[in-house]
């Protein structure tokens, strides 16, 4: 009987600890993804985590109607760009589940798809594996009055293909040196160039993770690599600040946007753009003043953006 009871306390102690060790704001946490309940802990600070500024999302009446004024913008924005033959290349970074595809999606949903393209390229084939690393990227740049967005970029380098030791650190070190060059010359040919990091918390992510894991309809985007990137925050972490700490130029800045609420970013995100360009006509009341509370330039903006963690 004794056998028994001590069997059974083993059992549940296995149970209780189903998932993913994880230190979490300093604390010693357990994550089970296949949970379909969302552990209170997350559920509680994930929209304030990683410092971010606000403790609710803003109302989605005042998101509808500030987006609509800026995708009016956005429109008149891309008439001039082919009146003018100007070209724009805006390139999206951040954590997983920081919110990159949703945010290029609102930025080009009533632009004419015609000459607003998005770049979402897959892992390089064995061609591309044996060309200049930066060359299958070039080839996707725009022609006169086009605006082109890329869901992750030649970044990876420096981040994914980094940390999951897709790429040696000889060739990471490589790109890192030639990246700030690279851009160099893209914007010495007249092309308006962004780079935009998307800052995410820790617990968001997790929770933005849960809900991919367990909706019929967004399942498909939580990945065995996603799974994998649970257990490597930090190392994504320092990956990141060195590859804004070595590629950041006053040339080819990058833009940070702290990415919690997906409302604010997206609009951010927008006003950035928009702020940037001197389009025929531009409204600047109805862009309106950037939030200085969740977007910034570079690494120091950053480390601002990760402050007061532990």
């Amino acid at each position: 009987m004794a056998q028994k009871s001590k069997n059974s306390d083993q059992t549940k102690h296995d149970k209780d600890e189903v998932g993913i060790k994880l230190t979490v704001a300093g604390k010693k946490r357990v994550f089970d993804i296949n949970e379909p309940k969302l552990p209170e802990w997350i559920q509680k600070n994930a929209l304030t985590s990683g410092n971010y500024p606000y403790d609710k999302k803003m109302p989605r009446k005042e998101y509808e109607e500030t987006l609509q004024d800026l995708q009016i913008e956005l429109v008149k924005l891309q008439s001039w760009l082919l009146e003018t033959g100007e070209r724009v290349v805006a390139l999206f970074e951040g954590r997983d589940a920081a919110g990159k595809g949703g945010t290029i999606f609102t930025l080009r949903q009533y632009m004419n798809p015609r000459t607003a393209r998005n770049v979402a390229l897959p892992k390089p084939d064995e061609t591309e594996s044996g060309q200049w690393y930066f060359q299958r990227y070039v080839r996707h740049f725009p022609t006169h009055g086009e605006f082109v967005t890329f869901d992750r970029s030649w970044y990876n380098r420096a981040g994914v293909e980094s940390v999951m030791k897709f790429a040696s650190p000889a060739q990471v070190e490589t790109f890192l040196a030639e990246a700030p060059t690279f851009e160099k010359l893209i914007v010495s040919d007249g092309i308006r160039f962004f780079k935009i990091w998307l800052d995410i918390g820790q617990e968001m992510q997790l929770k933005r993770f849960h809900e991919r894991r367990h909706s019929p309809l967004k399942h498909w985007k939580f990945s065995k690599m996603d799974e994998a990137g649970i257990t490597l925050w930090d190392d994504y972490g320092k990956a990141a600040d060195r590859m804004i700490e070595r590629t950041h130029s006053a040339m080819a800045p990058w833009t940070i946007v702290k990415s919690n609420d997906k409302r604010r970013a997206r609009l951010a995100v927008i006003r950035r753009v928009l702020l940037s360009i001197p389009y025929a006509d531009r409204n600047i009341s109805a862009i309106g003043p950037e939030d200085e509370k969740i977007i910034g330039t570079g690494p120091e903006f950053l480390r601002h953006a990760s402050e007061n963690l532990i």
